[in-house]
């Protein structure tokens, strides 16, 4: 009677939690905006996966479960392509305490996901945020260095026209066009390529009161 009782209150609560969540989700975005919002031109993407950081995911991406845990996801992904054995959102969870009703309320602040993402690796993770232009561009000359990983914290309503904050992994550079590689970890948007100066007015706003930023796992 009393495990009966133990499940239906962590029943309960985890509908909490995944109610919670749905009353604070951000508007969803049409498919129509998110195909003319980014480049998906087959030979540029094509040439983005062929580069050194974004070859190591095998064009594959673990998709997040919810809308929730893009960050537990994309650090998954991370860390899967840099051959670590963390490979899943539920792995790079345990023992965090964190999103433990299977929601991450409102999502994990760009501080919290490195917190998780240090737990699961010996490699060094940085926090990298109040970037200027030009820094942010001299991080993406290294996104494509196998050694790092980068994953951007930013709100979709930049480049899309709606939506809230947002995790994924960066699979590199195009520098001669200046297109940044966004592995994003929803399968609503897939990968996409985007315009360095949007991809760093979408990273360069507020999530509470600090601003969004990069993730740096070398």
């Amino acid at each position: 009677m009393k495990r009966r009782l133990v499940f239906s209150v962590i029943a309960g609560i985890g509908l909490l939690a995944g109610a919670a969540f749905l009353i604070v989700a951000p508007a969803r975005v049409s498919q129509d905006a998110i195909q003319s919002s980014v480049i998906r031109t087959p030979e540029l993407i094509d040439r983005a996966w062929k580069l050194p950081v974004a070859a190591t995911f095998n064009t594959e991406i673990t998709w997040q479960s919810n809308g929730s845990r893009c960050g537990p996801a994309s650090v998954a992904n991370a860390l899967r392509s840099l051959g670590e054995a963390e490979t899943t959102e539920a792995e790079v969870l345990d023992g965090t305490g964190m999103c433990w009703t299977g929601f991450c309320i409102v999502g994990l602040t760009l501080d919290e996901l490195a917190g998780v993402a240090q737990t699961k690796t010996t490699r060094k993770v940085s926090v990298l945020r109040n970037l200027t232009a030009d820094e942010f561009r001299e991080h993406m000359k290294h996104a494509n260095d196998p050694g790092r990983r980068y994953i951007i914290n930013f709100t979709r309503e930049k480049i899309f026209g709606a939506g809230g904050g947002h995790h994924s992994p960066i699979g590199g550079y195009l520098e001669a066009e200046d297109l940044v590689f966004v592995l994003d970890v929803n399968e609503d948007y897939k990968p996409w390529l985007v315009e360095r100066e949007r991809l760093f007015s979408a990273m360069d706003t507020l999530d509470g009161d600090k601003k969004r930023g990069l993730l740096l796992i070398e």
